[in-house]
C-alpha cells in the first residue's frame, strides 16, 4: 500500500509545484500537467522495478494504456479539424448568428445546458455535443456578454447528462458490462440520482442567469450580427453539416467517421459556397481559421480550431496515459482499492467507496475507462458477497467515473473540453454543476441507503450475470 502511493504523492507534488508555486515566482509561466504527469509515471516504473517488475512488462503496461486512448486521440484531432472547417464554411457563425436572435442572456445558462442535454442524450457523445453545438453556444455566449467559463459549465454538464444516460452513451454500455448486469436495468437505476442533480444544476443555472449582471455594450450583438451576417450571409445550407452529423450519431454510426464527415462538409461549403480556396480550407483544418473580418468581437469569436491546436491536449493525453498505464498493470491501481475496501462495514459504504475510487482513479490515472473499469474489477465479488444487485456498483461507477473524468485538467475528458470550448478546466469547474453535484447526491444516498438494491429485487430481466 505505501509504495502504490508513494507515485501518487509525487504526482501531487509535482502539480502543486508547477501550477501553483513556479507561476507565482515566474509572471507568464503556463503550468501544465505535463512533466509531473511523466516523471510520476517514471516513479511508478521504478517503484514496480524494486518489486519485481521487468521494464518489459511496464512498458507493454504502458503502450497498452496509450493504445486505449488512441481513439479519444483520433476523435480530438478530427474535431480539431472540424471546428477549422465549420468556422471557415460559415457554419458556426451562422449557429452564433441566429443564437444571438433566440437566445436571452437572462436565461441563456439553462437554455444552454438543456439543449446539450437533448443534443447528448441523441448522439450519446459528450465529445460530440461540446464540438458541436458546444463551441456555438460558447459563441453566442460571449457576444451576449455571459462569461465563458459559466457558458462551458453549462455545455459540459448538459454534455455529461446524456453521455451518461444515452443507450448509445460507451461508458453507459461499458459500467453495465463491467459490473454484470444489463443496460436498461443500469439506465433505469441511474434516473434515482441523475434526475434530482441535473434538476438541481438548471435551478443553478436559472438563478445564475438571473443574478448575474449581463449587459452587453449597446449595439455590439447587432455589431457582431451585421459583420458574420456580410462575411458568411447564413443560410439553411450551414445547417447541412451539424445536421447530418447528428443523423448519423443518432443511427450509431461512431463518432469518429461522423465527425470527419461533418468537417469534410463544411470545408465543401467554404469552397462552393464562399469561394475559398482548396489551400485555405486545408489551412482552416490544419492550423484554424484566422478572421479578418474587422470586427474585434467577431475576430476573437472566429479565430480557432484546427489540428494543430490539439497538440498540446494530445501531448497531455499520452503523458497522462503514461502514468495511468504504469500504475494499472503493475497492480498499484488494485492495491489502493483493495486499501479502501478494508473499511467498508455496510452497503452504503460500499457504494461510497466505489464513487470514491472512481473520482480517485479519474485523478490519478487521468481516464475516465480505467475509472470504471478498475473499481468494476475490483468491487464486483463485494457486491455479490453482501447480496447486492450489481446495477448498484455499475450506477456508482458512471457517478464517480463518468462524471468527474470531465472535472480533472490532465484527464483526457478535461483536456478535450478545455482545448475545445477554449476554456480551462480549473476556469468551468465551478460551473460544471451537474458533474459536481451527481457524485455528492450518491454519496448522500449511499449514506442514508437509498435506493440500494438487494439481489432478487426486480424483474427476471435484473438477474446478476454469472
Amino acid at each position: 500500500m505505501w509504495a502504490a502511493v508513494v507515485p501518487v504523492l509525487t504526482l501531487v507534488g509535482l502539480l502543486s509545484l508547477v501550477i501553483l508555486v513556479v507561476p507565482s515566482q515566474k509572471p507568464g509561466f503556463e503550468g501544465t500537467g505535463h512533466l509531473p504527469l511523466l516523471l510520476a509515471g517514471a516513479v511508478a516504473a521504478i517503484v514496480a522495478r524494486l518489486h519485481g517488475y521487468r521494464w518489459p512488462t511496464i512498458e507493454r503496461g504502458i503502450v497498452r494504456a496509450i493504445g486505449l486512448a488512441m481513439g479519444a486521440v483520433l476523435i480530438l484531432c478530427v474535431i480539431g479539424i472540424l471546428m477549422g472547417t465549420w468556422i471557415a464554411g460559415g457554419v458556426v457563425p451562422a449557429l452564433i448568428h441566429w443564437g444571438l436572435d433566440l437566445l436571452a442572456p437572462r436565461y441563456f445558462l439553462p437554455t444552454a445546458c438543456a439543449v446539450c442535454s437533448a443534443v447528448s442524450v441523441v448522439s450519446g457523445s459528450s465529445w460530440s455535443t461540446a464540438g458541436t453545438v458546444g463551441v456555438a453556444l460558447v459563441g453566442v455566449g460571449t457576444a451576449l456578454g455571459v462569461d465563458p467559463a459559466m457558458t462551458a459549465g453549462a455545455v459540459v454538464s448538459g454534455a455529461y447528462f446524456g453521455d451518461k444516460l444515452s443507450p448509445m452513451s460507451d461508458t453507459t454500455n461499458l459500467a453495465p458490462a463491467m459490473a454484470g448486469t444489463d443496460l436498461f436495468t443500469h439506465v433505469r437505476h441511474m434516473l434515482w440520482t441523475t434526475v434530482p442533480s441535473w434538476t438541481i444544476a438548471m435551478v443553478v443555472f436559472t438563478a445564475l442567469s438571473l443574478g448575474t449582471d449581463v449587459d452587453p455594450a449597446a449595439g455590439s450583438v447587432t455589431a457582431i450580427q451585421g459583420a458574420i451576417a456580410s462575411q458568411f450571409e447564413p443560410s439553411a445550407l450551414h445547417l447541412l453539416p451539424p445536421v447530418a452529423v447528428l443523423l448519423l450519431v443518432a443511427r450509431r454510426v461512431p463518432a469518429l467517421p461522423s465527425l470527419l464527415l461533418g468537417a469534410v462538409l463544411g470545408g465543401v461549403l467554404a469552397w462552393g459556397l464562399h469561394g475559398a480556396s482548396l489551400g485555405d480550407v486545408l489551412d482552416a483544418a490544419m492550423v484554424g481559421y484566422k478572421s479578418s473580418s474587422g470586427d474585434a468581437a467577431v475576430d476573437e469569436l472566429l479565430t480557432r480550431g484546427g489540428l494543430v491546436g490539439m497538440g498540446k491536449t494530445v501531448l497531455l493525453i499520452l503523458c497522462a496515459m503514461t502514468f495511468g498505464g504504469a500504475m494499472e498493470s503493475t497492480g498499484m491501481l488494485g492495491v489502493l482499492a483493495q486499501g479502501l475496501l478494508r473499511g467498508v462495514r455496510s452497503a452504503g459504504s460500499l457504494v461510497a467507496a466505489t464513487v470514491l475510487t472512481a473520482c480517485g482513479i479519474n485523478l490519478i490515472a487521468a481516464d475516465q475507462y480505467i475509472a470504471i473499469v478498475v473499481p468494476g474489477r475490483m468491487y464486483a465479488a463485494a457486491y455479490r458477497e453482501r447480496g447486492l444487485h450489481p446495477k448498484n456498483l455499475s450506477r456508482a461507477l458512471e457517478d464517480g467515473g463518468t462524471l468527474t473524468s470531465a472535472l480533472v485538467p490532465w484527464n483526457t475528458c478535461g483536456a478535450f473540453m478545455a482545448a475545445t470550448l477554449m476554456v480551462s478546466t480549473t476556469a468551468y469547474l465551478p460551473f460544471a454543476v451537474f458533474n459536481y453535484v451527481n457524485p455528492l447526491v450518491a454519496l448522500v444516498y449511499a449514506a442514508l441507503g437509498i435506493s440500494i438494491a438487494r439481489l432478487g429485487q426486480g424483474a427476471a430481466s435484473d438477474a446478476v450475470a454469472e
